[in-house]
């Protein structure tokens, strides 16, 4: 199995060959497993407001719930990421931008193996999303 600096190393005519791939793939199976014994090792979310004396202790066990479930769902899309990415790897998609299908880059993918598109083309995305909620 390669490593990220072998990867980095390695000449840009070897981009997502199969040793590339394979390093991903493990990658992303080692964060997703990560995410799952996480999930089985947390308890239930649960807010016990009766347990609280006083409506302060109240608050900050209702704030503390929020913060769990918000936690809960990012791992959950994370979950789904990783998913997608896996599956891009199957059909020989991964590592190319969804929108301009150039190389996402080693560099890019290292930092988030779950990146779909270009540092550009997410910029240009997320330049999109701000004017249209501005609007």
């Amino acid at each position: 199995m390669l490593t990220e600096e072998e990867i980095l190393a390695a000449p840009e005519e070897d981009y997502m060959n199969d040793e590339q791939l394979a390093f991903f793939r493990q990658h992303l199976l080692e964060m997703r497993q990560s995410l799952e014994h996480g999930n089985e090792s947390d308890d239930e979310i649960q807010l016990d407001a009766e347990r609280a004396a006083d409506e302060s202790d109240r608050a900050t066990q209702e704030e503390q719930y929020w913060i769990q479930v918000r936690m809960k769902e990012r791992e959950t899309h994370l979950i789904r990421d990783i998913d997608k990415s896996l599956h891009r790897i199957r059909i020989g998609e991964y590592g190319f931008c969804e929108d301009t299908g150039d190389e996402i880059g080693i560099k890019r993918l290292l930092i988030r193996p779950t990146s779909r598109y270009t540092a550009e083309a997410q910029a240009r995305r997320e330049l999109q999303t701000r004017q249209y909620a501005a609007a």
